[in-house]
């Protein structure tokens, strides 16, 4: 189950452990409860801090439990955890059994002081890039909070709760039974979302804020490398973000980032994170910034006002929102998103093995996609707009070798149908003769381009027509002390390593606008 390398390297983890944990199985006669059983016994053998309890009578077999010593409520798992989900078991044995977690202290308070009964399912992938932030973050409430129950479920495993719940998207979170979220998301949202008085206080306390030097908004690839450029300068500099790292923490394989050779996403996203960080930037997660508020006076303080109310002040601003997934507008897209719509093969996969499929885009992200899903599924049809695909050559040459793909040029899809609250078929029309057909499937991945996360800027600062921030060779903006950087500019090829030097550029330029400024009374007097 795991090899001598992985567990040398967990032997020494469990020798971290603080108090005694015990596992608490529940286990059935399938392949995967002998597996189950294998782990378990393998983790044991590893700490005299950890004990084997197979006598559980859960009801989702196999799973088992990560308890205290003397304590049989914990973090549940349901499936096996391996694959990207190995951490968020390592994890949860480390902190059931004392050793405290890296985050701010605040979060451990706030977990703590969540005031109601919480019992939280996850549905989860092995190959899902995007679960084990969710994973690790409900684990970490379960544990520090015994009013909060979290079970993580590997979809492969139960199946047939995945059709009877109509998943089709993962991560998927039910609360208490309903749906509580999808997608990717950090403790610190997840704690958000249940505290209710939460909103009001973050906008109280960024009021608060000393003005900075240099405020960046978005903590992309662009946004990180403003931040250490800005911050080396030994100026008071900010980062607000929705999440760290931006859509990278979206990307899969990483091969032509100059210097590494391989790498994924959410490994350059925890590196960008530590990079800015050991600079002491000061980092605001959970920022959505919905309006900008140009200096009303040449040297004066622009203004961030974030979707909790509270506003931000600096001396000069960096923009580098980033970009999302271009959706691709057709009746049905949004109805039955997470129902069979989806736009990450990488995670979502796995949840249509053996199952017909289709992607929309023939560029190099749509042409990827459609080779990762030929190994899983049972066909693919791949639907391009233009009259031949985009993608590299190598890309198409390894698709049209793979004999469970189809492919459809100059098609343009006019709908995404569904029975039953699921996707059912696509509909598509050819723009040589006009004629229309639905093609039987039960999921569609769209991957079209991206979309920049410039809306909130509309009427602020001069952007494109497809609604990117208009920048100079240096970054600046229309506005000034204003500066945009990354995929939301109108700088070409919307690449990482573009996109960093961007921000490198965006913030060089705004250290020079500050160098430049007039000095206030105040400071010329103290001189």
């Amino acid at each position: 189950m795991l090899d001598d390398s992985l567990k040398a390297q967990l032997q020494q983890y469990l020798g971290l452990l603080r108090q005694p944990i015990r596992l608490i199985a529940s286990l059935d006669d399938s392949e995967t409860g002998a597996d189950m059983k294998n782990l378990l016994e393998t983790i044991v053998s590893l700490s005299d801090k950890v004990t084997l309890d197979t006598s559980g009578q859960d009801a989702r077999r196999p799973s088992f439990v990560v308890a205290r010593e003397g304590e049989s409520q914990g973090v549940r798992f349901a499936g096996l955890p391996l694959g990207h989900e190995f951490t968020a078991l390592v994890l949860a044995l480390l902190w059931t059994g004392g050793h405290p977690p890296k985050v701010e202290q605040e979060v451990l308070d706030n977990i703590r002081a969540l005031d109601g009964d919480f019992r939280f399912e996850v549905y989860m992938s092995l190959s899902c890039h995007n679960c084990p932030d969710v994973v690790q973050a409900l684990s970490l409430m379960a544990i520090f909070n015994p009013r909060i129950q979290t079970v993580v479920i590997e979809g492969g495993a139960f199946q047939k709760e995945v059709e009877e719940r109509q998943i089709m998207a993962v991560p998927m979170v039910f609360l208490n039974g309903q749906v509580f979220g999808s997608g990717r998301m950090d403790v610190e949202e997840i704690v958000a979302k249940l505290d209710t008085g939460s909103a009001a206080r973050e906008a109280a306390k960024l009021d608060a804020k000393e003005a900075y030097d240099m405020l960046i908004v978005g903590g992309g690839p662009a946004g990180a490398a403003a931040a250490v450029y800005a911050a080396r300068k030994g100026i008071r500099t900010g980062i607000a973000t929705e999440r760290l790292g931006g859509q990278v923490n979206d990307t899969l394989g990483i091969e032509n980032y100059i210097s590494i050779l391989e790498t994924d996403g959410p490994k350059l996203s925890a590196a960008l994170e530590a990079h800015v960080k050991h600079y002491g930037v000061e980092t605001l997660t959970q920022q959505r910034a919905v309006a900008l508020i140009p200096a009303s006076e040449p040297g004066g303080l622009v203004q961030v006002r974030m979707e909790s109310g509270g506003t931000l002040k600096a001396r000069s601003v960096i923009l580098s929102t980033g970009a999302r997934w271009r959706n691709v507008n057709v009746p049905g897209e949004q109805e039955y998103k997470n129902k069979g719509v989806a736009y990450c093969p990488h995670c979502d996969g796995p949840l249509f093995k053996g199952k017909r499929v289709s992607v929309i885009g023939g560029g190099n992200s749509g042409v990827e996609a459609a080779i990762d899903l030929a190994g899983v599924v049972q066909h693919v049809t791949l639907v391009e707009f233009a009259e031949q695909l985009k993608a590299d050559a190598v890309l198409v040459a390894k698709l049209k070798s793979l004999p469970n793909v189809s492919i459809v040029t100059n098609a343009q899809t006019t709908e995404i149908t569904g029975e039953g609250g699921k996707v059912n078929g696509l509909r598509y029309k050819d723009r040589a003769t006009g004629q229309e057909t639905t093609e039987a499937l039960e999921g569609v991945f769209v991957q079209i381009g991206l979309v920049p996360n410039t809306e909130w800027l509309k009427g602020t600062l001069a952007l494109s027509r497809f609604g990117e921030i208009e920048v100079d060779a240096k970054g600046h903006t229309n506005l000034p002390g204003v500066f945009a950087a990354g995929d939301c500019t109108t700088v070409p090829f919307k690449q990482i390593i573009i996109a960093a030097g961007d921000g490198a550029k965006a913030a060089l330029a705004a250290f020079d606008h500050l160098m430049r400024l007039p000095v206030p009374a105040k400071e010329a007097v103290a001189a």
